[in-house]
C-alpha cells in the first residue's frame, strides 16, 4: 500500500478498524466502499487506476487461502490509500462480496500513523511559525529607539531592548511600525528582524513558562502520577518548560529535569517588550527607592548590632556599609557562614534548614531587608542587573524555580538540595533568568 497520499478527514483515527457483519462493496472500476455503522461514519477507499478489480480479489483470496467464508478476512487494498471519511464512493456495475459471518479487518499500518502524526505536528509548527513571522525582534547591542514618526527626527517614545519583541503593523521607508507593551511607534528596520528571519530568533528569545497553581506541586522523574517524586515547588513558582507532552511538561528544577502535570500549572510564552520613556523613568525611580530603603534598613540594623562604646571590639565586617559593593560583600560574608547547613523545603532557618528562597530571605532579613519567600517573586525585587558580567557580590541570581546569592568570581552561595544543603557553586550551572541588586 502506498503511503504518500493519505488524507484523513477526521479528528481521531484508530490504527486498526474492525468491521463485523456488514457488506463490503467493490465496483468494477476498481473502487472499494463500505458503510461503518458501528463507528457512526461512512467510509470509502479509492485505489489507483493501475489496480484492477481482479487484483483486489486476488489479494483477498491470497490472505484467506481457502474461501471468503473464513472467520476473519484481512482486506489488503493496493492503491493511493486515499481515505475520505464521510460520504460514499459513487460507482456503477457494482460487484458485491458479502457474508454476514465474516469479520472484516482493514489495517492502517503503523507507518501510516507515524506519517499522520508527523504531518499533524508539522502543521502545528507551521501555524506557530506563521505567528512568529509577524514579530519584530531587536537585534542590537543594547536597545533601539522607538520614535513617533518613521524618521530619526521623530520624538523617542520608548526603547526596544536587544531580543525584545514587538508586533509588526506596517513598513514605511525602511522603518517598522510596531506595537510592544504600552509602546506604539517606529523602529529602524536595519536594527531588527521580522518575517522569515524572525521565526528562528523568536524560538530563541521567547521563554516558555509553567506557573504553578497549587500550594505544593510534585516534580516527577517521569510523566506519570505514579512516578517517583524528584522535588517539590511552591505555588506561583515559574519554571522553564523544556518540552511539552500530553498533559505534562518537562521542566528544570534544582534537582534536575523532571515533569509536572499541566492540571496544576498554566503555560505561557514570555517575550520581553518595549519600555516607554515614562515607564523607564518610573522603573529607575522605583529601583533607586528600593536600594535607598535597603541601605537605610541595613544601616539601622548595623547600628542595633554594633558593640557598645565600653567594648574595644570593632564593628563586624558583616555590616560594612560604605557603598553598594561593600553592602553586598557584607551580605556575602554573612551568608557564607552557613555553608554546610541543611536544605529543608519550605524552611527559613539558616542553621536548622532553609530552602533556596528561604535562605536568601533570611540572609537579607539580617540586614533589615524584607524579601519574599518565593524564587519567582525574587525576580522582581531590587534593581535589574544586565548580565552576569555586571553582577556584584550580594546580587540575587534567579533561575527557573531557584535563587541564590552572588559571591563574586562567577560563583553563588545557595541552599541547593536536600542532598547537598547550603553550598557554593558556579553561577552558570543553570540558565540565569534574572539578576537583581538590593544594595
Amino acid at each position: 500500500m502506498k503511503r504518500n497520499n493519505v488524507r484523513i478527514a477526521a479528528c481521531a483515527v484508530a490504527a486498526v478498524i474492525t468491521l463485523s457483519g456488514m457488506e463490503l462493496t467493490v465496483d468494477a472500476s476498481g473502487g472499494l466502499s463500505s458503510v461503518l455503522p458501528s463507528a457512526g461514519i461512512d467510509y470509502s477507499m479509492s485505489p489507483s487506476d493501475s489496480t484492477s478489480l481482479s487484483d483486489m480479489k486476488e489479494d483477498v483470496e491470497r490472505e484467506n487461502s481457502s474461501d471468503l467464508t473464513a472467520s476473519t478476512a484481512e482486506i489488503a487494498v493496493k492503491g493511493t490509500g486515499e481515505i475520505p471519511i464521510g460520504g460514499m464512493l459513487e460507482s456503477n456495475e457494482q460487484t458485491t462480496i458479502s457474508d454476514k459471518k465474516i469479520e472484516k479487518t482493514i489495517i492502517i499500518s503503523e507507518g501510516y500513523m507515524e506519517d499522520l502524526m508527523e504531518a499533524s505536528n508539522a502543521s502545528k509548527l507551521s501555524e506557530e511559525e506563521e505567528g512568529f513571522k509577524n514579530l519584530v525582534i531587536a537585534k542590537v547591542t543594547n536597545y533601539v529607539n522607538v520614535r513617533d514618526i518613521p524618521s530619526e527626527e521623530g520624538e523617542i517614545v520608548g526603547k526596544l531592548y536587544d531580543k525584545s519583541v514587538g508586533t509588526f503593523i506596517e513598513e514605511e521607508n525602511g522603518w517598522y511600525k510596531i506595537s510592544s507593551g504600552s509602546v506604539e511607534g517606529y523602529v529602524k528596520g536595519e536594527f531588527c528582524v521580522t518575517g522569515d528571519d524572525a521565526v528562528e530568533l523568536a524560538k530563541e528569545v521567547g521563554t516558555r513558562i509553567a506557573t504553578v497553581t497549587t500550594t505544593t506541586l510534585y516534580v516527577r522523574e517521569q510523566p506519570d502520577l505514579d512516578a517517583k517524586v524528584l522535588g517539590m515547588v511552591p505555588i506561583e513558582d515559574e519554571l522553564i518548560v523544556i518540552e511539552e507532552l500530553d498533559g505534562w511538561v518537562k521542566v528544570n528544577v534544582e534537582e534536575g529535569d523532571g515533569y509536572i502535570s499541566t492540571d496544576y500549572a498554566t503555560l505561557s510564552t514570555e517575550f520581553v517588550k518595549a519600555e516607554s520613556i515614562e515607564e523607564e523613568k518610573a522603573r529607575l525611580a522605583k529601583e533607586q527607592a528600593a536600594i535607598d530603603a535597603a541601605k537605610k534598613a541595613a544601616a539601622k540594623k548595623a547600628a542595633e548590632n554594633a558593640p557598645s562604646s565600653e567594648t574595644a571590639a570593632p564593628a563586624p565586617e558583616t555590616y560594612a556599609l560604605s557603598g553598594g559593593s561593600a553592602s553586598g560583600q557584607a551580605v556575602v560574608n554573612y551568608a557564607l557562614q552557613f555553608v554546610g547547613n541543611p536544605y529543608v523545603y519550605g524552611g527559613t532557618s539558616l542553621t536548622n534548614g532553609a530552602d533556596c528562597s528561604g535562605f536568601v530571605m533570611s540572609v537579607y532579613n539580617n540586614f533589615g531587608v524584607s524579601l519574599p519567600h518565593s524564587s519567582a517573586a525574587d525576580r522582581s525585587v531590587g534593581a535589574t542587573v544586565n548580565g552576569l558580567e555586571n553582577a556584584q557580590p550580594g546580587d540575587i541570581i534567579c533561575y527557573s524555580g531557584h535563587v541564590g546569592i552572588y559571591v563574586g568570581n562567577g560563583q553563588i552561595v545557595h541552599a541547593s538540595t536536600s542532598r547537598t544543603g547550603i553550598i557554593v557553586s558556579s553561577a552558570t550551572y543553570r540558565s540565569i533568568l534574572s539578576i537583581r541588586r538590593i544594595f
